[in-house]
This record gives C-alpha cells, sequence and structure tokens, in this order.
C-alpha cells in the first residue's frame, strides 16, 4: 500500500440505491403515529408544565454563589489539572505547527477551484502558478503540472473538481518517489558525532540545545562544542544551553581556531564516553571560500580522531525563508556533504511546502524537526506525520 492510501485510505463512494434502501429501512414511524393521534387534552396538559416559573434555589450565602460560579469558571491563573495536563502527540505537534501552511494552501486551493468551471489551459497555468507561491518550488510545481494534463486526458476528466483529489495524490506520490526516505539517524554503538552547519540566525544553535535535552532525557550522555568563536554571542549562547540542559559544552578562548575547539571535543568526549557528541559551526555563507576551507579543516580534524566521523552532517533550514532555504541548501551541499535537514520554525510560517521542493529537487532527507519554542519542541521527523499534517482536510 502507497503512502497516499496509508493517509487518506480509498475512497469508494456508495451508489445511490444503497443510500435510499438503508435510509427507508431506519425510518422510525412509530414516533410520527403517536404525536398524531394524541389527544387534545393530553397537549394542553404539557403546554401548561412548560409554562411553569421554574425553581431556583437561592444560595445561603453571597460566598456560596460567588464560590459556584469560580467552579464553574476557574481562574485563567489557576493551577492545571493533571487532566489538564496533557502531553501532545507527535500528530499533534504536526497538526499544529503545519496549520498555517495548511489552511494558507487550502484556501488557495479553493479559491482555485471556485475559479474555473472547466478544465482547460488556463486552469494548468493557474494551478502552476499557485503551487510555485505555494513554496513547494518550480520544478516541483511544473512536474506535477505536467502529470495532471496526462491525467487529465487519460480521465477525460472536464470539471476541476474531479481533479482535487489526484493533484493531493499526486503531492504524495513526488514525496514518497521510490519509497526509501532515509529519514533514521545514523546513532553508532559508541560515539555519535553530528556537525551542524547553516547560516546565522535559522535557529541552528537553540535546535543543538534542544536536541541536548531530548537525548539526555533519553539516558544518554551529551556533550556541545562551540565551534563558532569569531561570531559574537555565539559561544555564550551555546554555553547558556548546555547550562539549562546540564550538558557539558567545550569552548575555547576568544577567536580561536574552530579546528582547534573541535579537537579537543572529540578527544574530551573519548575520554569521558560520551554517547552524542553535538558541533556547532560558523555560518559565514557570503564569504564562501573562508567557510569551505574552515569546514573542509573541521572535518579533518574530526576524520583523525574517529575516522568514519562525523556520523551525521546536518544543515540548518528556516522554513520560514521558503525558497530561499531552498537554495541556502544548494549552496551548503556544494561546500559539504550534507546527511540531513534541520527544518526549523515551520510552526510560524505558511511555507512549509519548500520540504516538498528539498525532497525533488535536491534528495536531501529532512531528519529533524523544530515544532515551536517550548525546548521539547523538536523532534525526528516523519513523512507520513508530515505529510497527513500539510494536506489533511483537503480532499
Amino acid at each position: 500500500m502507497g503512502l497516499f492510501d496509508r493517509l487518506f485510505g480509498k475512497k469508494e463512494e456508495p451508489k445511490i440505491e444503497e443510500v435510499v434502501k438503508e435510509a427507508l429501512e431506519n425510518l422510525d414511524w412509530t414516533d410520527s403515529e403517536e404525536t398524531i393521534s394524541q389527544e387534545p387534552e393530553e397537549l394542553a396538559e404539557f403546554e401548561e408544565v412548560i409554562q411553569e416559573e421554574p425553581c431556583i434555589e437561592e444560595p445561603e450565602s453571597e460566598n456560596q454563589a460567588f464560590e459556584e460560579v469560580e467552579e464553574e469558571n476557574p481562574s485563567p491563573l489557576a493551577p492545571l489539572s493533571e487532566t489538564q495536563l496533557v502531553e501532545e502527540t507527535v500528530q499533534e505537534k504536526y497538526d499544529r505547527s503545519l496549520k498555517k501552511t495548511r489552511t494558507g494552501f487550502g484556501a488557495r486551493l479553493n479559491a482555485f477551484f471556485a475559479n474555473f468551471r472547466s478544465v482547460d489551459e488556463d486552469f494548468f497555468e493557474e494551478l502552476e502558478e499557485l503551487l510555485i507561491m505555494s513554496d513547494v518550488g518550480v520544478q516541483v510545481a511544473s512536474t506535477l503540472t505536467e502529470e495532471l494534463r496526462y491525467e487529465a486526458k487519460l480521465e477525460n476528466a472536464k470539471k476541476p473538481e474531479a481533479l482535487r483529489r489526484v493533484i493531493i495524490e499526486k503531492l504524495v506520490e513526488l514525496y514518497e518517489k521510490d519509497g526509501n526516505y532515509n529519514e533514521s539517524i545514523h546513532f553508532q554503538d559508541g560515539l555519535t558525532v553530528m556537525l551542524f552547519v547553516g547560516v546565522n540566525g535559522v535557529g541552528k544553535t537553540t535546535s543543538i540545545g534542544k536536541l541536548a535535552h531530548r537525548y539526555k532525557q533519553a539516558g544518554k550522555k551529551v556533550m556541545l562544542v562551540a565551534a563558532d568563536t569569531f561570531r559574537a554571542g555565539a559561544v555564550a549562547q551555546l554555553a547558556e544551553w548546555g547550562r539549562r540542559v546540564d550538558v557539558p559544552v567545550v569552548t575555547g578562548p576568544e577567536k580561536a581556531d574552530p579546528a582547534s575547539v573541535v579537537f579537543d571535543g572529540m578527544e574530551r568526549a573519548i575520554a569521558e564516553d560520551v554517547d552524542i557528541l553535538m558541533i556547532d559551526t560558523a555560518g559565514r555563507l557570503q564569504n564562501k571560500d573562508n567557510l569551505m576551507a574552515e569546514l573542509e579543516k573541521i572535518g579533518r580534524i574530526i576524520k583523525r580522531v574517529v575516522p568514519e566521523a562525523p556520523h551525521e552532517t546536518f544543515l540548518a533550514l528556516d522554513a520560514s525563508t521558503g525558497q530561499n532555504a531552498l537554495v541556502q541548501a544548494k549552496e551548503f551541499s556544494k561546500i559539504t556533504p550534507v546527511t540531513g535537514i534541520v527544518l526549523t520554525k515551520i510552526d510560524g510560517t505558511a511555507r512549509g511546502g519548500v520540504v516538498l521542493a528539498i525532497r525533488e529537487e535536491l534528495n536531501i532527507p529532512v531528519k529533524l524537526i523544530g515544532f515551536g519554542e517550548k525546548i521539547d519542541d523538536i523532534g525526528e521527523f516523519n513523512s507520513e506525520n508530515f505529510m497527513k499534517g500539510l494536506l489533511e482536510g483537503l480532499i
């Protein structure tokens, strides 16, 4: 069974004869007969009961009245009960964080279908433009539109609504490809080294801090390395995260060589039997040559200590930047081999469709996703949860 069928199922409309037959079988005629045969005297008595004054018990005191109202309408500042402190499920986090993307795309799609009465060339051109505006990428929009043209001819579709389900199905198929998502993180039996890259301001350091908390809560021994030694405040920010989640942070002197700080971190992680070592790096993409040289040097230092590391090189991307995030992914993939994407700030944007563009144009899997500002609002990416959160309710 494909991803689309697992998410939305195979929808089969019941035959009209079966609907009518079932409705007739379920009709209950007894109540109607009793109502018709009811005597006028009985109805008059019933009306008298309705017109009687309701009985209202007066509270014994003003305090009692106040207490009753307060119980029905608790103060918003009152502590929540255990039943109210229900933790979000993973799917609820996806649904919440993708709400803006889903409603934005859904509103555009509904308006689009309302404007067209027939399937013609204008229909396909407008659809392609709508998809591009939804940040799924030019390539995705073009591919999907061409496939829909073929599908419309095959099915002899004349009405736009006939293609609504097909559009969603094609979006899912584009992401599914061969069914090989490569979303799992390559954790090792011993030390797992994760290198984080990305431009400044995308939420890279914050993601590292939240992951440190997540992995420590799972019982792992975690250590951080502050290798962005030239940006003012970068080391202090990571050190603060380390203090907050009670995880050690390896730092160097101001303006120190980033590779030397990484070497110290690698040596210390080996000596202290650390499970997960996460390395924060600079993000000066505007000076690509220097950044490339710096990341190459860091990579050589890492391999000098652990030859098969880094086991993951994560690129942090801000989902709210839309197509700009795709440009960043292309540029960084030229500088260093990226094994996965950390997609941040998806809860505050309507541009979650960029995940489809990254999947189609670069084939770099999204492996981690940030759901919001809380310390536990980060997790491993799951394509089924994502596609369901993105497209639920559009069919």
